[in-house]
């Protein structure tokens, strides 16, 4: 015989208020009801005012009539997030973060980090003035050196921590610090491997040099291509001016100090065929001076790029190795919720986790010489 509404509505309540909070999904699995069914009663009862939903968790609104006394600008438990100013490839990882926590009942609190060495450190001390309970960061870390300077303080913060599409040196002080970060080797090896299969063998690589991401492009390009037989040729070249250490400084004070790539004539001077050409922005200025030198993409010049933000966009869209960015986030909140948890203390193992880009295939690489 088939449940009544009523009785099934009054069971969800009475879950729902002995847990305080329970996903939509697994309520549907115990109560033995469809998960259409389940949401369908929670966002009646949530119009009713008889409990709260929120990114699939129904919540008990007992919390809410007798709430808890706090101070209101301090101690409200939140989750640090501290992410590099104008990095669109982080927060889109930001916003997988916000999701996990928030429909864990935890609030996320931004801070940018502006573009100067050392700028996270005061933003963090902040947010742990403020009461953050747990602390998710990607620092900047243009440069080696600024990442082994930030190595003491970071190992110290003394709250839960993840550090997100970042992998620290081996062996250093946050070496054995809960981390979450894109196999940026293997994304290299997905470009090399379809250029060469569709019959490349001169290959060149133009990338940014001022992010760890950017070290691990290069790092993994030259260790690939070095090792695969078919690749006749390679090299790597400076994606832009503005694409290493310190030219930031230089700009600022005139003198830029590097001429932007003529990836047409290093293309020519080479004869390659095929270029992978990491981030997105310096990807599409590229192909468009290409185009202006007499480069036809993909005809002459093959090319992928690396990061996927708006290669797809390009007047010739981009096959492009795509880092699975949202879920960067999501898995590094999902890191920090495990620590948080109870039990979950500081002798719990510590978790580095890798996750698998992909190859998004478009119109700018064929063959070459068809």
């Amino acid at each position: 015989m088939r449940e009544p509404v009523d009785a099934r509505r009054r069971r969800i309540l009475s879950v729902v208020d002995s847990r305080g909070a329970v996903r939509v999904t697994e309520l549907a699995a115990e109560l033995a009801v469809s998960v259409v069914t389940l949401r369908r009663d929670v966002e009646q009862l949530a119009r009713e005012g008889r409990l709260r939903r929120a990114h699939g968790v129904a919540r008990s609104l007992a919390p809410a009539e007798v709430p808890a006394p706090r101070a209101p600008a301090r101690g409200d438990g939140a989750v640090a997030v501290v992410v590099p100013e104008r990095h669109s490839y982080l927060y889109e990882a930001l916003h997988g973060a916000r999701s996990v926590c928030e429909a864990a009942g935890l609030r996320i609190a931004l801070h940018i980090a502006p573009p100067p060495a050392g700028a996270e450190r005061p933003l963090v001390e902040r947010a742990l003035a403020d009461g953050a309970r747990g602390l998710i960061i990607a620092p900047r870390w243009r440069s080696a050196a600024m990442e082994r300077a930030d190595y003491g303080w970071l190992a110290g913060v003394g709250v839960p921590t993840v550090l997100m599409e970042r992998r620290p040196r081996a062996g250093s002080a946050l070496h054995a610090l809960d981390s979450v970060c894109s196999d940026h080797w293997y994304g290299i090896h997905l470009a090399v491997e379809h250029l060469v299969g569709l019959g490349h063998r001169r290959i060149v690589l133009a990338a940014r040099d001022d992010s760890p991401t950017a070290r691990a492009v290069r790092a993994a390009f030259a260790e690939i291509a070095a090792a695969r037989a078919e690749v006749e040729d390679w090299s790597v070249a400076l994606s832009s001016p503005g694409a290493a250490p310190g030219t930031e400084d230089a700009t600022a004070a005139g003198d830029v100090g590097r001429e932007p790539l003529d990836l047409a004539a290093l293309l020519r001077g080479r004869g390659a065929t095929a270029a992978v050409l990491h981030g997105d922005v310096d990807a599409l200025i590229l192909v468009q001076r290409l185009v202006a030198g007499g480069v036809r993409v993909p005809e002459d010049c093959s090319v992928v790029a690396y990061d996927d933000g708006v290669a797809a966009l390009g007047s010739t869209p981009l096959t492009a190795v795509a880092p699975p960015k949202t879920e960067i986030g999501r898995a590094a909140a999902e890191l920090l919720l495990h620590r948080l948890a109870a039990g979950a203390g500081p002798a719990a193992p510590v978790r580095r986790v890798e996750l698998l880009p992909e190859l998004k295939r478009r119109g700018s690489t064929r063959e070459p010489g068809r």
